[in-house]
C-alpha cells in the first residue's frame, strides 16, 4: 500500500494550494529545521482588503545569525503589538463577508494576546486549526522531531524513509531542484508533483478575481463546505 508524504515549511496564513497538498497525502511534514528566509512566505502572506491585495507581515527579530533555523525564529521585541494590528486588519477585511464570522471565530484565539511569539509555533497553530475545520484528518509531524539528515532532496528522502513513505508529493516550485538532484535515481521513492490551480470565486468588494491569496480569503467568501471542495481542486 502506498504512503504519500508532502513536506512544506510552516507558512503564515498559507494559500489554498498548501491545503490542497494535505488532501492528497497520508502525512504532512512541517519543515521547520531548515534555514529561515526573511521576506518569504514563512513570515508573510496576502489577503484582500477593500478590494485590493494587502500584505500581512510578521515583524521578525533583527539580530539573529544568518543560518538561524525556522524553529528558532521569534517575532520582533520592538513590535509586540503586531498581532493586534493584524487582527484589526483581518476584521476590517472580512467581518462583512458572507462567512466572515466563521473565519474570525477560527482565527481569534491566535491573535488575542500581544508579545513575542515563536513564528513556527504560531504559523503551525493556525494551520492545524484551519486543517481541522476543513476535516483534513491526516498525520502532521514537525521535521525537527525526526532525525533527518542532509539538505534539499537528501533531506526529503531522509524524511520519507524515516516515515516509511514510498510516494512524495511535491509542489511544482521544487521541480527544478528535485530533477537537478536526480531525486528519483537516488531513492526508491516515487516522485509526483502537485497540479492544483486556484479557480475564481466571488471576492468581497473586488470586481476582478485575485488569485493565490491566503486560505482565509477563500473561507470568508465561500464558507467551509465549499472550501473543502475548493482545495481538492
Amino acid at each position: 500500500m502506498n504512503k504519500t508524504i508532502s513536506i512544506m515549511q510552516p507558512t503564515y496564513l498559507p494559500w489554498a494550494g498548501y491545503f490542497n497538498l494535505m488532501t492528497k497525502v497520508n502525512t504532512f511534514v512541517f519543515l521547520d529545521n531548515v534555514q529561515f528566509s526573511r521576506h518569504s512566505w514563512q513570515s508573510r502572506n496576502r489577503i484582500l482588503l477593500q478590494g485590493n491585495e494587502h500584505y500581512l507581515s510578521i515583524p521578525i527579530q533583527k539580530r539573529m545569525p544568518l543560518k538561524t533555523l525556522i524553529l528558532d525564529v521569534e517575532s520582533s521585541l520592538t513590535h509586540q503589538d503586531w498581532k493586534n494590528k493584524h487582527w484589526e486588519i483581518i476584521k476590517n477585511a472580512y467581518s462583512k463577508t458572507t462567512y466572515g464570522k466563521i473565519l474570525l471565530n477560527i482565527l481569534e484565539p491566535h491573535y488575542n494576546c500581544n508579545g513575542i511569539v515563536n513564528v513556527a509555533d504560531f504559523n503551525i497553530g493556525i494551520i492545524l486549526d484551519i486543517a481541522n475545520v476543513l476535516d483534513l484528518n491526516i498525520d502532521f509531524i514537525r521535521a525537527s522531531n525526526l532525525e533527518c539528515i542532509g539538505a534539499r532532496s537528501e533531506r526529503i528522502s531522509s524524511i520519507c524513509n524515516i516515515l516509511e513513505g514510498n510516494v512524495y508529493l511535491s509542489p511544482m516550485g521544487a521541480h527544478e531542484y528535485l530533477k537537478e538532484d536526480k531525486f528519483e535515481n537516488k531513492s526508491n521513492i516515487l516522485l509526483t508533483f502537485q497540479s492544483f490551480e486556484p479557480s475564481p470565486y466571488v471576492q468581497y468588494l473586488s470586481n476582478n478575481f485575485i488569485s493565490h491569496l491566503s486560505i482565509i480569503d477563500v473561507i470568508a467568501n465561500i464558507g467551509l463546505n465549499a472550501t473543502k471542495l475548493y482545495i481538492k481542486g
